[in-house]
């Protein structure tokens, strides 16, 4: 469930903004339907946390580097955020990827025995338990929706009081989501890329 006093991103996204993110999503290539909930992440997130900054070029950067914005595999997002088909990452048994042994009963990766990140912002599930948000107020985190993903996702960017506004705290925070320089770097360029083709739009999450 969602803190108190946090918007739902539902409410968000209906905003005074809304011909811009079908502008953007446009000039950026990001679909619209998953651009609406990096920016409503952005929004909601820096409004309970304020001296974080994040932009939603970064959510949305984080999103792409993950699994296309939930396009991975040929899938792609319903109107109401849920991926059409399952997002599930690679098995995490320590080949070439870290060692997990399962730890939701295969509730939400559908393995037993290993762990596997799940969703558009491929959350692995221990991790979910502690930081899924319902960002579409439903009432249920699913970490196979945009909204609840790039809301958590966002909050979990934004954990431990960084500031991503800030070279060595936005570095911190993508860090902590993926411990590689390469991810790192990939990252910073696509979220560059996105704010430089966007343009900047009021309240529209752009730092960070």
């Amino acid at each position: 469930m969602l803190s108190p006093g946090m918007t739902t991103a539902v409410n968000v996204t209906r905003n005074p903004e809304a011909d811009w993110v079908i502008r953007a999503a446009g000039q950026t290539g990001i679909p619209e339907r998953a651009l609406r909930a990096y920016v409503a992440a952005a929004v909601t997130v820096n409004a309970t946390a304020p001296t974080c900054g994040i932009g939603w070029n970064t959510v949305a950067a984080v999103g792409s580097v993950e699994t296309a914005h939930g396009t991975y595999g040929g899938g792609s997002l319903t109107a109401a955020g849920q991926v059409s088909r399952p997002v599930v990452g690679p098995v995490l048994d320590g080949a070439g990827f870290a060692a997990i042994a399962d730890t939701d009963g295969g509730a939400l990766d559908g393995d037993t025995r290993w762990d596997r990140a799940v969703g558009p912002m491929q959350f692995i599930p221990s991790t979910w338990q502690l930081v899924g948000r319902d960002g579409n107020g439903d009432g249920t985190a699913d970490p196979f929706n945009i909204d609840d993903a790039a809301l958590s996702a966002a909050t979990y960017l934004c954990a431990h009081g960084r500031d991503l506004t800030t070279a060595d705290g936005w570095t911190d925070a993508i860090y902590a989501y993926n411990q590689s320089d390469v991810y790192i770097r990939q990252v910073r360029d696509e979220a560059t890329a996105y704010a430089a083709n966007a343009g900047t739009a009021a309240n529209a999450g752009t730092a960070g």
